[in-house]
């Protein structure tokens, strides 16, 4: 029987089996080539709707507010029964990261408990604790009074509706007018009106205290006895009562004359915030206050250690400015041990990621639980210790993270760093931003007024500040200078500088001596002498000569400072020297193998990589920015264990972890600064010099300076050897994104940032100077109202009296300026006659007899004639006359402002002397020459000026002037009696481009004549008028000096915040009412070039590129290297179109945001705002299209790997920070190609971790031994 399955008839269809679902391909076509069969055409379907259900229900829910109160238990403090419960109020209700600095609010979610996040306001810093009680005040309810609190005119807008008494009634424009006059004249009727009361006890407390040699006690309960019988006083004065004068001290309250106790030095009396502990006392009794230590240590602790651990114990901040190697971690260390104790937090920032990763390290092996927070890797985010670098501090305060509430210490290291004129800024903000109840620990080089810095601290914090310092190094250092260069000459070192500190002249001078034996003459180098510097040949021959020396005295390990990265790498590569033993050498080749087994086989074949391979083996390093962070924490390694004998390296190698040497070596000590090559400076040459001697290990420390093609002078060795230490400076500046980030927290303004700044420290300490010299000038204002009666003329004098301040103000300002223009350089030379007012000197004409230029600065010494007054005698003989107080007080008032104005007035109205004229020598300035006139005198001037000098010689005094001198005042005479026909050397003739200077010096002509236009000079008594308007004016303007001075216009930086705030207003990033908006809120997320990032993320220039196109054109952002191709070819030349165009619409915006700067009169600092660099656009684009390290580096580039690895790190954290950007404007196609483009980058060595943080440990001697004896 057949099946099933036979009966069944199989047949093939020539063009296979019916179709079963839609052809996806020819649905794509109809998508694409016909738009009209889209569904949005189909209008009538397109409307649909899903009809909305009704939940009523819902309109009654809400969140539940929180509570306000909570219950309190009170005990009995004997036996703890509960005694009752007590409803209190909860404080900082309601408070969130999003509107409350207080450390009370509500935490934040977990996932931003580190780093915070950007919307969040700071904590409290110490130094606002006003803000505090405004902080509580805005949360609380208050009573709003609805007749008088409410405005009238809308946020945003210029004008608004305001209502009479009534409510309803508006007041026209007429009637505000009219109630505005009626408030002006009611003023200046009490202004006018003379009060005659004043306070009697006022008066006698200007009796008290005397010299400040009075002393009182102070306990509260005599100042309030002493209040009571002041208020007694005062009621029995008002009441007529005589039991008043009854009133007599008590005995224990008589004032106590302190002669047995000097005043404290000035120094102390200013520091009012902090204080220097003499570091020479040992603490005797350090066991006994410390008996159960957070930390011990296996070594005796320096008198400076033990104080500085006293007052950490206490919770005090503490400054410790000590000498290099010194040990000043080991009070790091404890405040680490006893943050552990007490379960809190420390953070220990340093100014440089690499020392945050060898400090890492360090403190690992100490302490288990510690932490790495770096712009690109977080390492134990939770840890009870966080390393971080001070910038990711900085942005942690900003961002009010959660570490804040448990942190207890912050240490910073190497706090000198603050000169720093890029990122030292960067310390100022920390410090101002840390709460109260943090202790600060600042670790630092010796540095010349640690006392001011740490005074600032101090007050920026509102608590005392401890300042600990070293009087010596603990390992004495020597100081030579080598002549040697090879041969018999290799043991040619000079002692000029002793362990003690003092300059050996007789060593400079054999020094000197022997290399000027070594040079050749003229004949052995033809006629033009010797070449300067040294050739290659001759530096490898001196540097093995001086290698051999210091091997032969045992002075090896040696750093070799060399200020080049060039000539760090000639010198390694040419020496062929070998310092190493067969031991060391089968432990620096398994190390070495042992860190380049992460590396890829093409990257190990890196050039550097072999040669600094081929150096190591034999005992040499090269340490600098150019080398890849891999070898360079490998040299640092080998050179901790000892194995590099010799390291040749930059500056940056002195900063940071202790890693000393026996010797260092100075290649030259004259160093580019940028801008110009100059010598160290003592601060440089003291910390480069400091690596050497080891404690413990060394007695003394051996510096050499190499003396290549002569000796340096010894002034400059002086001043760089024995100078003093560098000052900390204020590098504090505005950037955009502070601003941003302070207008948007709104409770901290920018203003308060500046005013707490080291920069206006001096200033701010003087506030309570300038409120008492304010009042002091009031009451000066006040007392001539009183006392002076107005005339009729007081408008046209007051009018008088702006013309001429402003003319001589602008006269001030030009008048060196004019007369260093070459037509006044020309006539302005001994013999001229000059029209004079200096001081009670009005509109003199003077005699030029000597010009004197000191540092840009013109001093003039004139002759002038005087009147024959009561201050000489008949016989010449000059009288002393005793200057009163009244005189004083008028010598005062009559300022040089006020003769310079008579002499404005009085312009045509030259000094005659009345009958026998006398003459004195004048030594003046340029803004006291009135006038150049065009008549000379022909006599001699030395013998004029001579004559006059020996005259003022008691035993010359009764001489006869010389007969020069006589003609001088004779012909003077004659030309002030004839003053008509005397003209003036018109000095605006010259040439002069300077368009605002022209408009200064015609604005000056138009006051001139608007000031000898006033007819009111020539009335009878217009001197004595005129004296009462200028002293009221006079003290106007200083009292509105001291206003200004104590306001925010007159911080130094206030200028370019006004300007700034403009820029970002003109940009879009804030509103007219500072409110930041979107643009803003961008910027806000921006590590450096704030606005222009954004502008390049907002404009969409980055979208339609690929991630590759998107890392090379961010890449100038970061890239800060001025390269130079080899070939001299355009880096620009091989560039695709796409990215040649991104190249102009990024210099386009750069020029834009410039433009804009410009108008707004934003300083620039050329220091800091750099243009952008496109050289290795090319480079990091090949390196995100995934090329191998290796073959990048065969481009003809001059850019050392290292600097190119470092650049791409960077990029890094640029390319995240626009990815943040692109989330906050809801850019997800942005954001995606962002993360692509950082995993395109974040590869292979450029981002192989780090020695410090991996687990990579060191072998050990002893099994490389055995695995070599089993070989």
């Amino acid at each position: 029987m057949p099946t099933d399955g036979e009966n069944e008839v199989s047949v093939q269809l020539p063009y296979g089996p019916p179709p079963v679902l839609p052809d996806i391909e020819k649905q794509l076509k109809e998508y694409l080539l016909c738009p009209e069969r889209l569904p949005i055409h189909n209008y009538e379907q397109a409307q649909q709707f899903w009809p909305r259900v009704p939940n009523p229900d819902s309109l009654f829910f809400c969140e539940l507010s929180p509570l306000g109160t909570t219950l309190k238990v009170d005990r009995d403090p004997t036996t703890g029964e509960i005694l009752q419960f007590r409803e209190v109020p909860i404080d900082d209700i309601g408070c969130t990261a999003r509107n409350s600095l207080s450390l009370k609010r509500a935490p934040q979610p977990f996932n931003e408990s580190v780093r915070g996040n950007d919307s969040n306001f700071p904590f409290l810093p110490g130094g606002f604790p006003e803000l505090l009680v405004k902080d509580v005040s805005d949360e609380q309810d208050t009573d709003i009074d609805f007749e008088n609190d409410l405005l009238y005119i809308a946020p945003g807008f210029t004008r608004g509706i305001e209502f009479k008494a009534d409510g309803h009634t508006r007041i026209s424009e007429d009637d505000q007018t009219i109630e505005v006059i009626n408030e002006v004249k009611e003023d200046e009727r009490i202004e006018e009106e003379p009060s005659p009361a004043f306070n009697l006890m006022d008066v006698m407390k200007q009796e008290e205290d005397l010299l400040g040699l009075w002393k009182e006690n102070s306990t509260q309960i005599q100042k309030d006895d002493k209040k009571d019988k002041e208020k007694m006083i005062i009621e029995s004065m008002e009441t007529g009562e005589d039991d008043a004068l009854k009133v007599i001290p008590e005995k224990d309250n008589i004032p106590v004359l302190k002669i047995s106790k000097a005043p404290p030095p000035a120094s102390e009396r200013v520091a009012e915030w902090a204080e220097k502990i003499d570091e020479t006392l040992p603490v005797l009794d350090f066991q006994q206050k410390i008996p159960n230590p957070a930390r011990r240590f296996h070594f005796d602790l320096d008198p400076f250690q033990q104080q500085a651990i006293l007052k950490v114990e206490e919770h005090s901040n503490v400054f410790v400015a000590a000498h290099t190697s010194a040990g000043k971690t080991v009070v790091a260390e404890y405040a680490i041990a006893l943050s552990r104790k007490h379960m809190t937090k420390t953070i220990y920032t340093s100014p440089i990621k690499a020392l945050s990763n060898q400090k890492f390290r360090d403190f690992k092996k100490e302490f288990q639980d510690v932490g790495l927070i770096t712009g690109d890797i977080q390492i134990n985010k939770e840890a009870n210790c966080l390393i971080m670098t001070t910038e990711i501090l900085r942005s942690m305060l900003y961002q009010g993270s959660e570490v804040v509430r448990d942190l207890e210490f912050v240490i910073f290291d190497e706090v000198h760093y603050i000169n720093n004129a890029e990122r030292g800024h960067v310390w100022e903000e920390v410090l101002i931003l840390l709460p109260k109840d943090v202790t600060i620990i600042m670790l630092s080089a010796t540095v010349h007024n640690t006392l001011e810095f740490a005074n600032w601290v101090g007050r920026t914090n509102q608590k005392m500040m401890y300042v600990i310092s070293t009087l010596k190094r603990p390992i004495p250092l020597e100081h030579f200078l080598y002549t040697g260069t090879g041969g018999k000459q290799k043991n040619d070192r000079f002692l000029v500088m002793d362990g003690n500190g003092k300059f050996n002249e007789a060593g400079y001078s054999q020094a000197k001596q022997a290399k000027e034996s070594k040079k050749p003459g003229k004949d052995a180098f033809g006629p033009k002498g010797p070449r300067p510097g040294f050739s290659q040949k001759q530096e490898k021959t001196m540097w093995e000569a001086l290698i051999s020396h210091l091997k032969e005295k045992d002075r090896l390990p040696v750093i070799a400072f060399t200020l080049s990265r060039n000539r760090c790498d000639d010198n390694a590569r040419c020496l062929s020297v070998d310092l190493t033993t067969q031991r060391e050498k089968s432990y620096i080749r398994v190390f070495f193998k042992k860190c380049l087994d992460k590396l890829k086989d093409c990257d190990k074949t890196l050039p550097q990589v072999q040669t600094m391979k081929s150096m190591l083996e034999r005992g040499i390093g090269v340490h600098h920015s150019g080398i890849l962070p891999l070898l360079k924490e490998m040299v640092e390694m080998l050179f901790q264990q000892e194995k590099v004998k010799l390291l040749f390296a930059t500056e940056t190698f002195a900063m940071g972890v202790n890693m000393p040497a026996r010797t260092v070596i100075f290649d030259s000590i004259r160093k580019f600064n940028g801008q110009i090559t100059q010598n160290l400076l003592p601060a440089e040459y003291i910390q480069m010099a400091g690596r050497a001697g080891r404690r413990g290990t060394d007695k003394k420390g051996t510096v050499i300076i190499l003396c290549k093609n002569d000796v340096p002078k010894m002034d400059d060795l002086k001043s760089m050897m024995l100078g003093k230490p560098e000052r900390l400076t204020s590098q504090f500046r505005l950037t955009y994104s502070m601003i941003l980030r302070l207008l948007r927290v709104e409770k901290i303004s920018v203003e308060d940032m500046m005013t707490k700044s080291f920069m206006e420290f001096k200033k701010q300490t003087r506030q309570s100077d300038y409120q008492r010299e304010l009042q002091r000038i009031q009451d000066e204002i006040d007392q001539i109202s009183v006392t002076c009666t107005k005339s009729g003329n007081d408008a046209e004098l007051t009018d008088l009296y702006y013309s001429a301040s402003e003319y001589l103000d602008h006269f001030f300002d030009t008048r060196l300026r004019l007369l260093s223009l070459p037509r006044a350089l020309k006539d302005v030379q001994p013999g001229r006659v000059l029209l004079i007012t200096y001081e009670e000197h009005v509109n003199k004409l003077a005699l030029l007899l000597k010009l004197e230029t000191q540092k840009r600065e013109y001093k003039y010494h004139v002759l002038v004639l005087c009147n024959n007054e009561n201050d000489y005698s008949g016989d010449g003989e000059i009288r002393l006359s005793v200057k009163t107080e009244a005189k004083k007080e008028e010598k005062r008032k009559k300022s040089a402002m006020w003769y310079k104005m008579l002499g404005l007035v009085n312009y045509e109205k030259v000094f005659v002397p009345d009958g026998i004229s006398e003459h004195a020598v004048l030594i003046i300035g340029p803004n006291d020459i009135f006038e150049i006139t065009t008549k000379s005198i022909k006599v001699n001037t030395e013998l004029i000026l001579n004559d006059w000098l020996q005259r003022q010689q008691p035993r010359f005094k009764d001489k006869e002037p010389g007969p020069s001198c006589m003609q001088a005042v004779q012909e003077l005479t004659q030309m002030s009696l004839n003053c008509s026909e005397t003209s003036f050397v018109q000095l605006y003739k010259d040439k002069i481009n300077d368009i605002d200077f022209v408009k200064k010096l015609k604005r000056m002509e138009v006051l001139l004549g608007r000031v000898q236009s006033v007819k009111v000079a020539n009335y009878p008594h217009f001197t004595e008028e005129f004296e009462s308007v200028f002293l009221r004016r006079q003290l106007e303007k200083e009292r509105d000096n001291f206003k200004h001075l104590q306001s925010h216009q007159s911080m130094t930086l206030y200028p370019d915040y006004q300007s700034k705030v403009q820029v970002l207003k003109n940009m879009g990033y804030i509103n007219e009412d500072c409110a930041v908006d979107m643009k803003g809120n961008v910027a806000i997320k921006m590590r450096n070039h704030e606005l222009l990032i954004t502008e390049i993320v907002l404009r969409n220039i980055l979208t339609d590129l690929p991630p590759a196109e998107i890392a090379a054109l961010l890449s100038c952002l970061v890239c800060q290297q001025r390269t130079r191709f080899k070939d001299d070819k355009d880096p620009q030349m091989d560039l695709g179109v796409s990215l040649k165009d991104g190249i102009k619409k990024i210099k386009e915006i750069e020029n834009t945001i410039k433009k804009e700067e410009k108008n707004c009169n934003v300083e620039q600092l050329p220091a800091i705002n750099q243009d952008l660099s496109f050289e290795l656009v090319r480079v990091v684009y090949e390196w995100a299209k995934g090329k191998p390290f290796s073959d990048i580096m065969t481009y003809k580039v001059d850019v050392q790997e290292g600097i190119i690895v470092r650049c791409i790190q960077q990029l890094s954290e640029t390319i995240n920070d626009v990815k943040d950007a692109a989330s906050t404007i809801g850019n997800t196609l942005l954001k995606s190609k962002m993360e692509d483009a950082q995993k395109a980058i974040k590869r292979d060595i450029v981002f192989l971790a780090s020695l410090y943080t991996s687990d990579t440990t060191l072998p050990k001697q002893d099994e490389i031994d055995n695995e070599n004896k089993d070989e």
